[in-house]
């Protein structure tokens, strides 16, 4: 449904801090801070889940899903992973050549 690091990554992309979010979602800091604090998939109240997702979604964050294309527009950041579903250590960047990458190593 939600990953801690998404909900990170989400804060950082508005420039909000766990404080706002807790706000704009109706919850508790407290509640804020241990679901970002969890490793991986959040668990919890499926109402409390639900709060910050569309808390989020509300603010122009889309939740991307694993191997799920985006159907929005605009600008967004999104983890690469490997075959084993560890992220990448070196990727090959739209902004950049194979030889120029060679040539920094």
């Amino acid at each position: 449904m939600i990953t801690s690091q998404q909900m990170r990554a989400a804060r950082a992309l508005l420039g909000i801090d766990q404080r706002k979010l807790a706000e704009l979602a109706g919850l508790s800091l407290p509640t804020i801070q241990r679901m970002e604090a969890s490793d991986g998939q959040v668990r919890g109240v499926i109402e409390t889940l639900v709060k910050v997702i569309r808390a989020l979604e509300k603010q122009g964050i889309e939740l991307i899903g694993d191997n799920a294309q985006s159907l929005g527009s605009g600008r967004g950041v999104r983890l690469r992973e490997n075959v084993e579903g560890k992220s990448a250590s070196t990727v090959v960047s739209a902004l950049f050549d194979q030889a120029e990458l060679n040539s920094k190593r």
